[in-house]
């Protein structure tokens, strides 16, 4: 697999568009042009693998692998970091404000670096990521809430609201614009194989990845690109998400699960909450598209990390996996014959 140059390094060419980027003098239109040339030589255009041992380990025809750890930070948050900054830059703002656990926020960091911004990240008190050090070195001005997850999203949101700051927290305005990102990986897919897969498979948390994707092949399907839309499958840490245990209980709407019954693990982290910002989307894709959800647990995601690298030479995060281990516990095994399926590894260690 090819590996891109990482942006933290500019080649002469990108070195000269990220100066125009940062030249005010210059025209918005110039300099956004110039961040669109980052961002397009950087991020997006994942591989897509064949992964015909895994095929092999499952008993499934024709499994792609769509590796999101191909983007600069090693996530598929980058699609939206970079995204969300040529927004930014747009409406002239000076500053970016979210909340995050750790990748959202290098993602964030890194965008904003080379767009000229100023990035105030808020992390809950009680998280330690290794991956804070990384925003640190990229420029971002951290601090800590009280509170859980969603307090911290909630408080970065007022602040960003009081001071004027641009909101790139889930939930809020921009949800359209993050899920136009992410449905880019859609057309990533499209352009290879032509016509949409059976099965999307991803691992879910707030569900915009998942849901990103399913209106980007829905767009495909609209203008006549595709012969269908693929069914979504959701995996996520094992009871610990209100999308996957709102479907596994039957109920006709998204559903917030008790604060107190989300207990974070190492493994689990990336997946889990008691809120889903986008939930009720993400919860009528998977209906919508008669797809499917499975809870996973901390063992599964880490045998599977470990058979990727043993057999793909894929080096991914075991939440990673939490699509993988949805695809191949279908509610019916013959869903999955003779036809082609994709799953979402979303980040890399």
């Amino acid at each position: 697999m090819q590996k891109k140059t990482p942006i933290y390094g500019f080649n002469a060419e990108l070195e000269q568009e990220y100066r125009q980027l940062l030249d005010k003098s210059n025209r918005l239109e110039d300099r956004l042009e110039a961040y669109d040339f980052l961002t397009d030589s950087e991020v997006g255009d994942t591989s897509l693998i064949r992964a015909r041992n895994i095929e092999r380990e499952f008993n499934v025809r024709q499994l792609f692998l769509k590796f999101e750890g191909g983007n600069p930070t090693g996530t598929q948050k980058d699609r939206i970091a970079f995204a969300q900054c040529r927004d930014a830059i747009r409406r002239g703002y000076d500053v970016l404000c979210l909340a995050t656990c750790g990748n959202y926020g290098v993602a964030c960091a890194l965008a904003a670096k080379y767009a000229g911004l100023e990035c105030r990240i808020y992390i809950p008190k009680t998280y330690h990521s290794k991956r804070v050090e990384e925003m640190e070195q990229l420029g971002a001005i951290i601090a800590r809430i009280d509170g859980d997850y969603e307090a911290t999203v909630a408080a970065s949101q007022q602040i960003a609201s009081d001071r004027e700051w641009y909101d790139a927290n889930p939930g809020g305005e921009n949800t359209s614009l993050q899920l136009r990102a992410y449905g880019d990986i859609a057309y990533e897919i499209y352009d290879e194989l032509r016509d949409a897969p059976k099965i999307v498979a991803a691992p879910v948390s707030n569900g915009t990845v998942l849901t990103g994707i399913y209106k980007g092949f829905v767009r495909l399907y609209r203008r006549g690109k595709t012969s269908r839309i693929p069914q979504m499958v959701a995996g996520s840490a094992f009871r610990k998400n209100p999308i996957i245990m709102s479907l596994l209980n039957g109920k006709s709407a998204y559903e917030d699960l008790p604060p107190d019954d989300i207990h974070e693990t190492i493994v689990n982290e990336p997946l889990i909450n008691w809120h889903s910002f986008d939930g009720d989307i993400t919860f009528d894709a998977i209906r919508q598209s008669e797809g499917w959800a499975r809870n996973v647990t901390d063992k599964r995601m880490m045998q599977l990390s470990k058979l990727l690298l043993e057999t793909e030479g894929l080096n991914v995060l075991p939440a990673a996996t939490a699509g993988l281990a949805a695809l191949v516990e279908p509610p019916n095994k013959d869903m999955l014959n003779n036809d082609r399926f994709v799953v979402i590894l979303t980040s890399r260690r």
